[in-house]
């Protein structure tokens, strides 16, 4: 099955977007009365047909509605210092999405090389891993941020955690995760967190965790993290 996207899909205007009216017509080559699988990515699956193909917009019908996916019974947020490398952060979003999240935030630290962000890149790779791994919720995505912004947010994740590289090894993370929870993980730069960022984070009931003795690239730490809870709680 080949899924596609579109958000807010609405059955009385049943269309394709003009980046999968593209996809479908121009690179797939679909005519009138083919099939297509396609998700809002909020749970919902629809089985359709093309009714009118437009390379801009593609007019559908619908013939089943599946009933709705309920939400996992977990929830993962993992909050990331961008990498030098824009490659490698586009790596860690795919795989990260193909294993199981729930949510991605980006965070400028003190010791952040990478400045900036190409969101809509981003985006635009988290929508390719999610259609890729047949999944119908897509995850919430969050632009760049500075690290004390993200402070300032409201936490509702249960179980919070930071994992850096202190003096002194803190337990594993596989140690600490409760099942079924909800989770937050900080990883920061290749430059680590600052003495204040860690300060900053265990005041606000984050607890610090190792990922393993290996030095890590950022984007490999934050996938660890994500195939920890996963595996920890059955996913």
């Amino acid at each position: 099955m080949q899924l596609f996207y579109v958000p807010n899909f609405s059955l009385d205007e049943p269309y394709l977007t003009p980046e999968e009216s593209h996809h479908a017509v121009k690179v797939l080559r679909l005519k009138a009365g083919a099939e297509l699988h396609l998700t809002d990515g909020a749970g919902n699956l629809y089985t359709t047909e093309i009714a009118e193909p437009h390379f801009k917009k593609t007019r559908l019908f619908v013939n089943q509605v599946a009933k709705p996916q309920t939400p996992r019974p977990v929830y993962v947020h993992l909050v990331v210092a961008p990498t030098k490398s824009p490659e490698r952060m586009e790596w860690f979003v795919e795989k990260a999405i193909e294993i199981g999240v729930e949510e991605i935030s980006f965070v400028l630290c003190e010791h952040s090389e990478k400045k900036q962000l190409n969101f809509e890149r981003i985006q635009r790779v988290a929508i390719s891993a999610m259609k890729q791994s047949l999944k119908l919720f897509m995850p919430r995505l969050n632009p760049l941020m500075t690290f004390a912004d993200f402070m300032h947010k409201p936490f509702v994740q249960s179980q919070r955690f930071i994992a850096y590289l202190p003096e002194k090894a803190p337990p594993m993370l596989a140690s600490r995760v409760k099942p079924m929870q909800s989770y937050c993980l900080l990883i920061g730069p290749e430059g680590d967190f600052s003495s204040k960022e860690v300060n900053w984070a265990m005041a606000n009931e984050f607890q610090p965790v190792s990922l393993g003795q290996s030095r890590l690239r950022t984007e490999t730490a934050a996938l660890i993290g994500v195939h920890t809870f996963n595996l920890l709680n059955g996913m």
